[in-house]
């Protein structure tokens, strides 16, 4: 089994293709940000600054973070029933919480069925350049050329900490200007069952992260 979270810190650009790890240095929005995957399969805009929050946090740190201060937010409004008092992440293994994120970022992404045969040919080969591993290579092949399935993004779900994270982290994929995201967005949020007080909140925590 590949490493899933050296594929995200891979996909979000935190990593060089050799596997060391990139510094907050320089122009990080056109130079080290660029280097992700998500910079290609997520588009140029929000790929790039999603690119520029993980080179500096880390990427599953990166995401983890935002879901926590969007859940934190949303308690001290007083909105806190159905979700532990642990932050997101503590509770689930790194591989099955990094897989999460991946499938739902890559999902998100194919929401309005922008990814053609060019955009294919160049993920391909952002992939040859990132020097993956067979299972890790074969796996974001496989995930771009499934049908969507919001279902399947929305099960792997164990826990309300898990569901803040994997729905912060659809919605920092995308740019959600299209009727088709944001209808994506609406009908993962509800089976998800998240309380739209902290819906809200993720959502508005995302788009200051990305301002």
């Amino acid at each position: 089994m590949f490493d899933a979270h050296e594929l995200l810190e891979r996909f979000m650009g935190t990593k060089n293709p050799d596997g060391s790890r990139k510094g907050p240095s320089g122009d990080l929005v056109t130079g080290l940000a660029a280097g992700g995957l998500a910079a290609v399969l997520l588009g140029t805009k929000p790929g790039r600054k999603l690119a520029l929050i993980a080179v500096k946090i880390g990427g599953l740190a990166a995401i983890a973070g935002l879901a926590y201060r969007a859940w934190k937010n949303w308690r001290s409004a007083g909105d806190e029933t159905g979700l532990e008092s642990a932050p997101p992440l503590l509770g689930s293994p790194r591989q099955d919480a990094s897989l999460a994120i991946l499938r739902a970022m890559m999902t998100a992404a194919k929401a309005d069925g922008h990814i053609d045969d060019a955009e294919r040919r160049q993920i391909f080969i952002k992939l040859d350049a990132m020097n993956l591993e067979d299972g890790a290579r074969t796996f974001v092949m496989a995930e771009l050329e499934k049908p969507l399935d919001i279902d399947a993004v929305a099960a792997a779900a164990t826990s309300p900490a898990a569901a803040t994270e994997i729905y912060m982290a659809s919605v920092l994929a995308i740019a959600a200007d299209t009727p088709a995201e944001r209808a994506y967005l609406e009908q993962l949020a509800a089976l998800l069952k998240l309380d739209p007080a902290l819906k809200a909140s993720i959502e508005t925590e995302a788009a200051s992260a990305m301002a």
